[in-house]
């Protein structure tokens, strides 16, 4: 049976299943933030499973903001205590980013346009977003998800990189392929087309063969 989430979903938790798994946490008695987490309407991200973890409870992450430590809380719940969050996309983030980020980001959400993509932040500038916490600092980089089928156009691979060359912040990210793989975009990009790029997924690390992956497409 398919995973019902994918590394990078945002998912909305039961409240009482987040008090419940705090209740077996002393430790984390005095984080700030957890405390009203849930019922406040803020996400966790599915997250890929790590050694030792088994079973079918859903990996998660809650990431802090780094005024409290930037400390990255791991957990699993059952899928049952989990749904959906709306997906967050770059162009709807804007609003929370730095002002100077702007031209930036209206050209990598141009360019998904172009090739029929609509890139999806993670990291501090999506926590930033749907939580309403500070996570963007002056040295944060712009991380982003680029929901594609393979193969994946080198001409999006070359754009994200062109727009990297003058960005006030650094690019990072990944390509996710609809099974749930997700490459990072400049290791596809730079690979030999006779090599192999890293491929993560909610339970696997596994080299996958560039063959396939990256491919012409004209924007």
């Amino acid at each position: 049976m398919a995973e019902p989430f994918r590394r990078h979903d945002l998912v909305r938790v039961d409240p009482a299943a987040l008090a419940a798994w705090r209740a077996d946490r002393p430790d984390l008695g005095a984080v700030p933030h957890l405390d009203g987490w849930a019922a406040a309407g803020r996400p966790l991200i599915v997250r890929r499973r790590v050694p030792g973890e088994t079973g079918d409870a859903v990996p998660l992450g809650l990431p802090l903001p780094p005024a409290d430590g930037k400390r990255r809380i791991g957990l699993s719940l059952p899928a049952s205590a989990l749904a959906p969050a709306p997906v967050v996309t770059l162009a709807e983030a804007v609003a929370r980013a730095p002002a100077a980020w702007g031209p930036t980001l209206d050209a990598l959400t141009a360019l998904g346009r172009r090739h029929g993509l609509v890139p999806r932040p993670f990291g501090s500038l999506l926590w930033q977003a749907v939580t309403g916490l500070t996570y963007l600092s002056a040295t944060s980089d712009l991380d982003l998800l680029w929901p594609c089928p393979p193969p994946v156009p080198v001409d999006l691979l070359d754009g994200i990189a062109a727009v990297a060359e003058t960005a006030p912040m650094g690019i990072d990210g990944e390509i996710q392929l609809p099974d749930g793989a997700d490459l990072h975009w400049s290791e596809l990009r730079d690979a030999p087309e006779d090599g192999s790029v890293l491929a993560k997924s909610l339970d696997q690390l596994l080299l996958r063969p560039v063959a396939g992956l990256r491919g012409p497409g004209a924007a």
